[in-house]
Order: C-alpha cells, then sequence, then structure tokens
C-alpha cells in the first residue's frame, strides 16, 4: 500500500482462523459489509486511531455477517483491491522485513482465543470512483460477538 512514505506499507489480512482451526472450531472468518458513499476522500498517509470499535458501528448499523472460506475471501479482496481508488486500513502496526498493519479483525475473545481487546478492531474500507461509492469490511472469527 502507498501512503505516500518512500516505504510502501504491507497490509496482512487473515483469511482463516489458525488458532481456531488447531482447537477444532471453524476457521473461516464472518464478513460484514456496510455500504456507503464519499464526498471527499481521505488524505494520504497514516495517523494512531485512538478508538475503532465494531460495537460502536454495530450500534448504529445494520450489519449481517457471512461465512467465507479462504478462497472466496482471497477473492473478494483481489476484486476490492483491482477496483478501489483508495484504500482505508484500521489495524496494529508491526516491523519485520517490511513496515506494515496487521490484527485487521475484530480482536474480541473468540473461540480459540480468551484475550479479550476493545476499542482496537481492524477493517478495510474501499472508495470506489463508480458512483462515489464505499464498503467498510468487517471481519470476525468463531465465537466473536
Amino acid at each position: 500500500m502507498d501512503i505516500g512514505y518512500p516505504e510502501r506499507v504491507l497490509v496482512s489480512v487473515n483469511t482463516v482462523s489458525n488458532r481456531n482451526r488447531l482447537a477444532g472450531f471453524d476457521a473461516r472468518i464472518r464478513t460484514g459489509i456496510l455500504k456507503g458513499t464519499w464526498d471527499h476522500l481521505p488524505p494520504r498517509g497514516a495517523e494512531i486511531c485512538d478508538r475503532f470499535d465494531y460495537a460502536h458501528i454495530e450500534a448504529t448499523s445494520t450489519l449481517f455477517f457471512e461465512h467465507c472460506d479462504r478462497q472466496t475471501m482471497e477473492d473478494l479482496l483481489m476484486e476490492r483491491c483491482a477496483r478501489a481508488r483508495l484504500l482505508e486500513v484500521w489495524g496494529a502496526p508491526y516491523h519485520s522485513r517490511h513496515h506494515g498493519l496487521h490484527q485487521i479483525h475484530s480482536r474480541r475473545a473468540s473461540c480459540a482465543v480468551s484475550e479479550d481487546i476493545t476499542g482496537r478492531d481492524g477493517a478495510l474500507k474501499f472508495y470506489y470512483e463508480q458512483d462515489r461509492n464505499t464498503e467498510l469490511l468487517l471481519f470476525k472469527f468463531c465465537g466473536q460477538p
């Protein structure tokens, strides 16, 4: 992802939960899509977000989370990336060989993960040129509220 800095940022999205699979639970990801429109694109760059919480979005919107297998999710993400004019990402920064963002999903406790983190959820928002539409993609795993 080009955020206007000299180095690109890698966006790492889990399309399955290995932890759930290894613990004998459903490994598929559930995806909720909130559609909208845009008037102005957000500026390129990176900034710290104090709080991003699915609970707030779900309290003010009607969302249905649909199970997706790995291939379906990968195809969905690639198709949206190909036609998006801009991608906005919420996640946790990391640095290994590359600078990147991960934890792009709900951080609430799941079937296989007992740690319950609120206010630090991750998501993807695609901005499309056609009709100035947007899609905010939220991701949950087995057992997440």
